[in-house]
């Protein structure tokens, strides 16, 4: 499986577990796995939904800065790869 960088943490929720991310390149879409890195983050998950602006999406590209739920503490900085399936 191929990782690609596709954004970066930009602030962290702790009591609603909601990380926003600035997409820089490409795009993310519900169902998508994901993979969160950091000084001490590191672990990868679905992306089981989105907001923008306060309104679900299923997909967010380059530019959007969205909400995801996120499983594990994260940190601002924090780097989003997408998890490419082969074949």
């Amino acid at each position: 499986m191929a990782e690609k960088q596709i954004g970066v943490v930009e602030n962290y929720f702790a009591k609603i577990g909601v990380a926003a991310i600035r997409i820089d390149e490409g795009s993310v879409s519900v169902g998508d796995r994901i993979k969160i890195k950091g000084a001490t983050s590191d672990f990868s998950q679905v992306v089981e939904s989105m907001q923008v602006e306060h309104k679900t999406v299923e997909t967010a590209a380059s530019g959007d800065l969205v909400g995801i739920k996120v499983i594990d503490k994260v940190r601002a900085k924090d780097t989003i790869y997408l998890i490419e399936e082969e074949g």
